[in-house]
C-alpha cells in the first residue's frame, strides 16, 4: 500500500460480454486528495468509480482500503458514499428528510441527525430549504441536496459521477468552486468522473486520463497539460496542433519542413515522432521574423482571445492570439524550444 494512500486498485481488469472494459489499472487514491478521473465515453471511468464504490466487481484484480481488501464487499459495508448524476432523490421526502434518510437508517438519536443536517444545509448554502419540497427545486439546489445526503454519512471517501452534467454552463462553473471549497474544507477524499477537461483542470488535485480501459496518464492539472504523455492526452486535454516530426538528435527536431531546438531528450538518432504545441504558445510575426510561414485562412473572435487558422501548405495551425491579423495576410510564426513538446509516436503511457 502506498504511503497515504486511502484506496489501492491493483491490476484491475474488468471484462463484460468478452470485451476488455478496464485493462490492468493500478492507481492509489491519497487521503484527502480530490482525484479526477477523466476521458471520453466509453473510457472505462464509471466502471472504476463503480468497482471503487462496490457497485461492480472486477474480473480479476483487487480493490483496497486503507490497506484492507474490499474487493467483495457490498457499498454499504464501504466507508464510501456516491454522488450520481441522476440525483436519485426521494420525491416523497422534503429537503430535510432527503438528507436525514441515511442517519435514520442507522438509528441514531433525533437530535444527532438534526444537528449533522443542520450543518450539511449550512455547507451547501440551503438553511430554510428543510421543508422544501425536492421537486420544486432547481437542477443545482437538488444536485447540493444530493450532495449533502452523501456527506451528512460523513464517509472517508465521496465518490461523483458527472454530477454537474446536467447543470447549465454558468451554474455548472458556480458549482465546481463550490464542490472544491466543499472538500478542503471536510478534509475527505473526492473521487470525480468526467468528460469535461476544463472541470478537471479546475477543480483536481491529480488527473487520471483514461482511454480503451487503459490509462494514459497521471498527474497535476499542471503536468497533464504542459507535459501530455502521448497524442491522445494532448489532443484530449485542451486544444493542440499535433503533426509528424523527426527527433534528430537530443533537443533537435525538424517539422513542417523547418528544424527546431526543443527541451526533449532520450530518443533514437532520426527518430519519427509526435510534434504538440499549444495554440496559445505561438506567437504571430511578421513574416521575415518566423521560424514558419502561412496564410491566414481564418479568424474568430473567442472573447478573451482571437483563435487563428494559418495554413501552412497541407498543414492547417490553429493558433489563440490576443492580437487579431486579417483573412488572406501572410504571417510568420515564432516558437521557443519551451513551447515545442516531442512524443514516441502512437505511445500508450502506462
Amino acid at each position: 500500500m502506498k504511503e497515504n494512500a486511502v484506496i489501492e486498485l491493483s491490476g484491475v481488469s474488468m471484462i463484460y460480454d468478452g470485451e476488455t472494459v478496464l485493462n490492468n489499472i493500478n492507481l492509489y487514491i491519497r487521503n484527502k486528495e480530490f482525484l479526477t478521473l477523466l476521458g471520453p465515453s466509453g473510457c472505462g471511468k464509471t466502471t472504476t468509480l463503480r468497482i471503487i464504490g462496490g457497485f461492480a466487481y472486477p474480473t480479476s484484480g483487487d480493490v483496497f482500503f486503507d490497506g484492507r481488501k474490499i474487493t467483495s464487499l457490498p457499498p454499504y459495508e464501504r466507508a464510501v458514499n456516491t454522488v450520481f448524476q441522476k440525483y436519485a432523490l426521494f420525491p416523497f421526502y422534503n429537503v430535510y428528510e432527503n438528507i436525514a434518510f441515511g442517519l435514520r437508517i442507522k438509528k441514531l438519536p433525533e437530535s444527532e441527525i438534526k444537528q449533522r443536517v443542520t450543518e450539511m444545509l449550512a455547507l451547501v448554502n440551503l438553511r430554510g430549504f428543510e421543508k422544501r419540497d425536492v421537486t420544486s427545486l432547481s437542477g443545482g439546489q437538488q444536485q447540493r441536496v444530493a450532495i449533502a445526503r452523501a456527506l451528512v454519512n460523513r464517509p472517508r471517501v465521496l465518490l461523483l459521477d458527472e454530477p454537474l452534467g446536467a447543470l447549465d454552463l454558468k451554474l455548472r462553473k458556480d458549482m465546481q468552486l463550490e464542490l472544491k471549497k466543499m472538500q478542503q474544507a471536510l478534509g475527505i477524499t473526492f473521487i470525480y468522473v468526467t468528460h469535461d477537461q476544463e472541470e478537471a483542470l479546475t477543480m483536481s488535485d491529480t488527473i487520471v486520463v483514461m482511454n480503451d480501459g487503459v490509462i494514459q496518464q497521471i498527474g497535476t492539472p499542471v503536468d497533464i497539460y504542459n507535459e501530455p504523455k502521448n497524442a491522445f492526452v494532448a489532443d484530449f486535454i485542451g486544444e493542440s496542433n499535433i503533426v509528424d516530426g523527426i527527433m534528430h538528435e537530443d533537443f533537435f527536431v525538424s517539422f513542417s519542413g523547418a528544424n527546431f531546438e526543443c527541451l526533449d531528450k532520450g530518443f533514437e538518432k532520426d527518430e519519427p515522432v509526435d510534434v504538440v504545441i499549444r495554440p496559445e504558445d505561438f506567437e504571430v510575426v511578421t513574416p521575415e521574423q518566423g521560424q514558419l510561414t502561412g496564410v491566414v485562412e481564418s479568424i474568430l473572435f473567442k472573447g478573451v482571445h482571437y483563435e487563428i487558422g494559418v495554413r501552412q501548405g497541407e498543414q492547417l495551425w490553429i493558433i489563440h492570439s490576443i492580437y487579431s491579423a486579417k483573412v488572406g495576410q501572410t504571417v510568420g510564426l515564432l516558437l521557443t524550444p519551451d513551447d515545442i513538446h516531442i512524443m514516441k509516436k502512437a505511445a500508450v503511457a502506462p
